[in-house]
């Protein structure tokens, strides 16, 4: 059978159809070689994940994102399909975890199989939807609290501020310039007042040195002194001391028992009293010597024999 100009053309034509559309749907993402499954996860903010974004599981590459486009409901939510050429199977009941790819804020989808053993997802089939917290939402994480934190403490410290403000109105201030020019004239009179001090420890340094020198010499004689009290027969002093101390209180031990002439005159009741009648009559003796001399004492101045004492002159002469 011989083959026309016409069905050569139109052969031509339609494998350049057929090649357009294998083209068109390549750079799409969907290859029509492959068994490809085209699955669904729904999430409510995709930011920064664009279509031809990479699609893993634990880190292989497996598929694509095929389109984003927003949920027919009118929820705002965005659907994001996934064309997957991997014959890797997983569990419809799998997560698809949408995480940051990079530094710069690039994202993919990683499929996190549930190994659950639950049917194998394909086609048309809707996954769970998570978001990983990337690095710039770490760091937001982070930074608000401290955020929050440092805005309470500028807020304290403008109140500080105001506070220190009302306390040094112009009198306060008035006073501090005040109390400071009263320091420099009390350094001032520190200052004259060492150099008074240290010329006149100049022009007496000769007697200091003077006062130190015999100083140390009545250190020196001190230390011999001290030398010399330490060498004597110290011990035997005190000894002496203590029996003395000790012969003292037998002595007022026998006398507290009336041993002795000291202890009897203490401790016989009788004999003081006899002690103080002879000092009584002692005393009416010489008070009657005083009145009436003649009675004990005769002179003659010629050798007369002396008259005999009689009451009646004593009585005579007293009146």
């Amino acid at each position: 059978m011989k083959i026309t100009k016409e069905i050569k053309t139109a052969i031509l034509v339609l494998s350049g159809i057929l090649l357009f559309i294998f083209i068109f749907n390549y750079l799409k993402g969907e290859n029509l070689l492959n068994n490809s499954r085209k699955i669904t996860a729904i999430y409510d903010n995709v930011e920064g994940l664009v279509p031809s974004a990479a699609v893993t599981i634990n880190g292989h590459n497996i598929g694509k994102v095929q389109d984003i486009t927003f949920t027919e409901d009118g929820s705002g939510k965005l659907e994001v399909l996934m064309l997957i050429d991997s014959n890797f199977k997983f569990s419809k009941n799998s997560t698809a975890e949408l995480y940051e790819s990079g530094l710069i804020g690039g994202k993919a989808i990683a499929i996190v199989p549930a190994n659950d053993g639950a049917e194998n997802a394909s086609s048309g089939d809707v996954l769970r939807s998570e978001i990983k917290p990337g690095l710039t939402d770490l760091v937001n994480q982070r930074l608000t609290p401290l955020q929050q934190k440092i805005e309470k403490v500028m807020a304290s410290t403008d109140v500080l501020l105001a506070n220190i403000n009302s306390i040094f109105d112009e009198k306060t201030k008035s006073n501090i310039r005040g109390s400071f020019s009263q320091l420099e004239q009390t350094i001032a009179s520190f200052e004259s007042t060492s150099n008074a001090l240290n010329a006149l420890l100049q022009d007496n340094k000769t007697s200091i040195t003077t006062t130190l020198d015999n100083f140390s010499d009545i250190s020196e004689n001190l230390s011999e002194v001290s030398s010399n009290l330490a060498e004597s027969d110290l011990k035997q002093t005190i000894n002496g001391l203590q029996s003395t101390i000790s012969n003292f209180d037998q002595l007022l031990k026998n006398i507290e028992k009336g041993e002795g002439s000291i202890g009897k005159l203490m401790q016989d009741e009788g004999l003081y009293n006899n002690l103080e009648g002879a000092l009584s009559q002692m005393e009416a003796l010489l008070e009657d010597m005083k009145l009436n001399p003649k009675r004990y004492v005769h002179f003659s101045l010629f050798g007369k024999k002396p008259k005999p004492y009689s009451t009646d002159d004593s009585n005579n002469k007293s009146n």
